[in-house]
C-alpha cells in the first residue's frame, strides 16, 4: 500500500481530482485495476490517487487521462480546478 502524500495527502484539490477521476473511470464502466492496467500505474497507488492520498505528478495525470480519453483539462475541469 502506498504511503499518503505526507505534505499534500488529502488536500481538498487531490481530493477533488480523486473524485472526478473515479466518476469518469465509472462512467465508462472500467474498473480501477483495469485503468491502473491502462496507465501503467500500481493498482493500490491509484486507490490512493482516487481518495486524494496522492500529490500526484504530471506524467501520471496524463497517463490517466490518456487511458481515460480525455484531456487533463477535462479533467481538471471536472475537478473543479
Amino acid at each position: 500500500m502506498p504511503i499518503a502524500s505526507p505534505k499534500h495527502g488529502g488536500a481538498q484539490p487531490l481530493v477533488q481530482l480523486g473524485k472526478a477521476i473515479r466518476e469518469i473511470r465509472q462512467s465508462q464502466s472500467i474498473s480501477q485495476e483495469e485503468l491502473a492496467h491502462r496507465s501503467g500505474i500500481d493498482r493500490s497507488y491509484m486507490s490512493s490517487v482516487e481518495r486524494g492520498g496522492q500529490n500526484i505528478g504530471v506524467m501520471h495525470l496524463v497517463r490517466i487521462a490518456e487511458a481515460l480519453e480525455v484531456s487533463v483539462a477535462a479533467l481538471a475541469t471536472a475537478a473543479g480546478l
